[in-house]
């Protein structure tokens, strides 16, 4: 292998009239674009939804999913049941204009999430239900007569 280096036919090595240490048109607006934002710019742009945060409970008789997803309405959520698979799911959308005398102003924003939960054999799904209130989805997911844990009793010796 050889390192041989292919010479121009004038000989030189290096550029003329090279304009390396000017940046082109394309590298400085690259530079632009690709640079953090001030938080003033970037404040009010991000209004996606974050991953609700979930709980759940178990009781003798059911499971509880208890999400908070304030701010919303009961009809912007679609709850499904699939397989023993349970997805929450919501898509919203946001426009605001403002008007005035020099100016309009105008805003939007699209928010969504989902959520999947693999339900045990133990769920009877045709009685799940759901309620909104107060900011908090509420998801009673009964447990199955047979699951249901049983009070302890006391068996008699004959």
């Amino acid at each position: 292998m050889s390192n041989l280096v292919s010479v121009p036919k004038n000989g030189s090595l290096t550029r003329n009239n090279s304009n390396e240490n000017f940046p082109t048109l394309s590298t400085w607006l690259d530079d632009i674009f690709n640079r953090d934002l001030p938080s003033v710019f970037t404040s009010n742009f991000n209004t996606g939804m974050t991953l609700p945060k979930v709980n759940i409970k178990e009781t003798a008789d059911a499971f509880i999913v208890e999400m908070a997803v304030p701010g919303l309405k009961k009809s912007d959520f679609n709850i499904d049941l699939d397989n023993q698979m349970l997805s929450i799911s919501t898509k919203t959308e946001e426009n605001k204009e403002h008007k005035e005398e020099n100016y309009t102003r105008r805003e939007f924003g699209y928010a969504s999430f989902k959520r999947s939960f693999s339900l045990p054999e133990s769920v009877d799904a045709d009685k799940i239900k759901a309620k909104y209130t107060d900011g908090i989805l509420n998801i009673l997911l009964p447990k199955r007569e047979e699951a249901k844990q049983k009070p302890a009793r006391t068996i008699e010796i004959s």
